[in-house]
This record gives C-alpha cells, structure tokens and sequence, in this order.
C-alpha cells in the first residue's frame, strides 16, 4: 500500500531481513534502511560505533545530531540506551519530510519491538511536538526540527555525535557535498564523531576536504564497510 509524506513524497511499507520495517521510495528507488535488516543496520552504525564511544567520554550530556529522523528507529534505540545510562542524552533530529500518523501507523513496529514500554516510546516519538526540547525520559531530551540540513543555522562545537543517515550519494546528491561536512564540522564538538552506513570513496574524500579523521570500520549486516570521521581535539 502506498502513502505519503507530509511533503508529499510516496513511500511504502517493507520487511527487512532481520524482521523490522522500512520504507521504500519509488521516485528515487531507495529506502530508509538497509533491506538487510534496518533494526540490525541502526544498532551496529549509530549506536555500536556512535553512540557508545560517546557515552565513555565523561559525565556530562551526550549532544547527538541525526541527519534524517525517517520512521525514529535511530531514536528509538538511543532512547532505549538512555534508560541504562548515566549521562543525559540530547538528540536533536533534522527531517524535511515528517511522516504522518497513518504511515508510522503501518510500519507495525509491535512485530519486532517486542517491549510494550518501547513501543509507547515510539509513539511518543512521534508525537512530540516539533521545534520544542521534550524530556520523554530522565536521561533523554528530544528536539524534532522539520527542515532542510543547509536551511538550519546549527550551534557551533555543540554535538558529540552526528548520524548522517540520508539517502544515498547517486539518490540524494545535494546532501553529500563538502560544503555539507563543512557545516557539521563546525557544529561538532573537539574530538566528536560523525558516524554513516555510507563508504563511498567520494564520501570519504569530501569528509577529508571538510576538516575530518576518516576512518573505515566493518559494516552492517550484507555491507562490508561503513564510516566513522572524527574531529580532532
């Protein structure tokens, strides 16, 4: 079944391989997530490499800045952390395109989050209010931006952790650009990390250009490598 975002982009509904949901955009023949298994994907690329690191640094809030809020499943995993964690953890997110209630509606998310207070975080997700700081939990704080990334004035060396997680350089070309790292390199912290399931040579090229450590790590399931660039101290 086809539907539609609140910017009018059509999208639909699928399984992925390990069982969570994503969506598929027909006019760019891409989706959200990894078919290998988005749920698989989410944990090893922003949590796994991202998150975590960030989380050893020291006692104060963990600032994370995600490229693409989408369905909130890297949300929803960060807000699962934080129930566990010392720190308090403000996750800012950037989506242009909000989906609207009858799509997170579809994705069924009670097939593979299996916790009950998980899956009423995800609602909440969801129906927070954009543009506010919201504590949806005592070690989490949200804030949703429905915006372009170039349209959004950023603070300076604010974030810990950045997940880039836009559509593909050859789907959405605009978002992959030097002066793009440029922008998130100024807004990320001495010794911060941006994390992407991306390792496209021209990728990395632009991150180097930008100011940016550059490292490859082993990737997500069905993907031999991802990105991890740093900014130095």
């Amino acid at each position: 079944m086809m539907h539609e975002t609140e910017g009018g982009v059509k999208v639909e509904v699928r399984t992925t391989a390990d069982g969570s949901s994503t969506l598929y955009v027909p006019a760019l023949d891409e989706h959200y997530h990894s078919t290998h298994g988005a749920l698989q994907e989410a944990m090893h690329v922003y949590l796994a490499a991202g998150l975590e690191p960030a989380l050893t640094r020291g006692p104060g809030p963990v600032r994370v800045l995600e490229i693409g809020f989408g369905t909130g499943l890297n949300a929803l995993l960060t807000l699962q952390r934080s129930l566990t964690a010392s720190q308090i953890i403000e996750y800012d997110t950037l989506e242009k395109y909000p989906l609207p209630p009858a799509v997170i509606q579809s994705l069924g998310v009670e097939r593979y989050v299996l916790n009950p207070e998980l899956r009423a975080y995800h609602e909440y997700l969801h129906a927070a209010p954009w543009h506010e700081a919201v504590h949806l939990t005592e070690h989490f704080v949200l804030r949703k931006m429905p915006a372009a990334l170039q349209d959004t004035a950023l603070p300076a060396q604010h974030y810990d952790v950045v997940y880039f997680d836009a559509f593909a350089p050859e789907k959405q070309p605009d978002m992959w650009t030097e002066a793009v790292f440029e922008q998130l390199f100024a807004a990320t912290a001495p010794g911060g990390v941006l994390v992407s399931y991306c390792a496209k040579g021209s990728f990395r090229r632009s991150l180097k250009a930008a100011g940016w450590l550059v490292e490859k790590l082993p990737g997500p399931p069905g993907k031999r490598e991802m990105t991890r660039a740093r900014k130095d101290v």
